[in-house]
């Protein structure tokens, strides 16, 4: 299935602002608010979140089959797509995100 098939099938996140990363150490890594350009990936992140407790290697690879053909853009295309870059580095790196979501 593409992408946007794969996306209608996740929770909405109209309740959330944003999701954060957390690394190791405590850090905020990385946001992705709930705005264009971004709100799939929250999407998708957040429903990864749910369903792992966490963004762990299990769950990067569960969101690089959701980004269906928008993945393999991504390895064509390093930088283009930072969210799904990010799930094939924890993937690689077997180091993973707690998540923090922010209410709308």
């Amino acid at each position: 299935m593409a992408f946007a098939d794969n996306l209608k099938q996740l929770p909405p996140v109209a309740h959330l602002a944003a999701l954060q990363l957390i690394d190791a150490a405590g850090n905020v890594s990385a946001t992705i608010e709930n705005k264009p350009g971004q709100a799939g990936s929250l999407a998708v992140y957040a429903a990864l979140a749910d369903k792992h407790g966490s963004i762990n290697a299990a769950a990067a690879q569960e969101g690089l089959d959701i980004y269906a053909e928008h993945t393999a853009d991504s390895r064509a295309n390093p930088g283009k797509h930072p969210n799904i870059d990010r799930l094939i580095k924890i993937i690689e790196n077997a180091q993973g995100f707690t998540v923090k979501l922010i209410p709308a």
